[in-house]
């Protein structure tokens, strides 16, 4: 058994027993960690509020390898990001952001430019106006950073150049398809421009510092907002949180906290 200290970010909290609460963290020293925090609901626990989804702190626990579940010893906040907290258009884009991330990371398996997206994800999307495309991008950053870039510049199929034509994105194959897989496939595709296929290139290559400016409008953000969501699907398994399910609760509940 080890103490570890770390900063990390709450992806999802869960009640356990009459008191505790099991939580799932992204850190920057372990990656992807579950750990118990004993007490965590109790009406004077010294955890208060800071182990909320989304929120970053400084992380103390005790690491039991042998089990994978760590126990949390210390906790201090560092940014709360309560404002996400506060209206579901929020709540929502990062659920979507805590929820990429849980998918596309494997256990204990650190990755400090995916911790720092996540980070400067959350922090852009505190100060954004439009939480819908910021989360898009993030998205797209994310699924490069883990190895699930999808190919655009050539045929996920044959490898055939796709750079100069308009074509459909296949999620199942990853990528864009050219005429001829294109017309011998019969998954579900969806229709990439020239527009849209520049956007996702520009996206992916820069910072997300500068790529959070980027802005797309009309066609090309459907095009993109439908690909980027049909795809992290894919990739993760499982629906990401829907605004519309959120929305249909009485107190929209961020994800993971259960």
């Amino acid at each position: 058994m080890a103490l570890v200290t770390t900063n990390a970010i709450v992806l999802k909290s869960m009640r356990w027993g009459e008191a505790d609460r099991i939580l799932t963290f992204f850190s920057l020293r372990l990656g992807k960690v579950r750990g118990i925090a004993r007490g965590a609901r109790r009406m004077k626990s010294r955890f208060g509020g800071m182990l909320e989804p989304f929120s970053s702190v400084n992380l103390t626990l005790f690491d039991k390898r042998n089990d994978g579940l760590a126990s949390v010893s210390q906790v201090d906040s560092l940014e709360s990001f309560i404002s996400l907290r506060e209206n579901l258009d929020h709540i929502w884009a990062a659920s979507c952001m805590v929820a990429l991330v849980d998918g596309v990371t494997a256990d204990r398996d650190s990755s400090p430019t995916i911790f720092h997206t996540l980070l400067e994800g959350l922090r852009s999307l505190a100060r954004t106006d439009d939480p819908g495309l910021l989360t898009v991008i993030f998205q797209i950053q994310v699924l490069g950073q883990s190895g699930f870039q999808p190919q655009i510049d050539q045929c996920a199929s044959c490898g055939r150049d796709v750079a100069a034509q308009s074509s459909r994105f296949s999620p199942s194959a990853g990528g864009r398809l050219c005429r001829p897989c294109d017309q011998g496939n019969w998954d579900y595709c969806l229709p990439m421009s020239q527009g849209s296929t520049a956007f996702l290139r520009q996206a992916r290559r820069i910072p997300f510092a500068l790529a959070a400016r980027l802005k797309a409008t009309g066609q090309v953000r459907r095009e993109v907002e439908d690909i980027v969501e049909t795809y992290a699907r894919t990739v993760v398994g499982k629906r990401l949180p829907e605004k519309e399910l959120l929305a249909a609760e009485p107190e929209p509940v961020p994800y993971g906290l259960v």
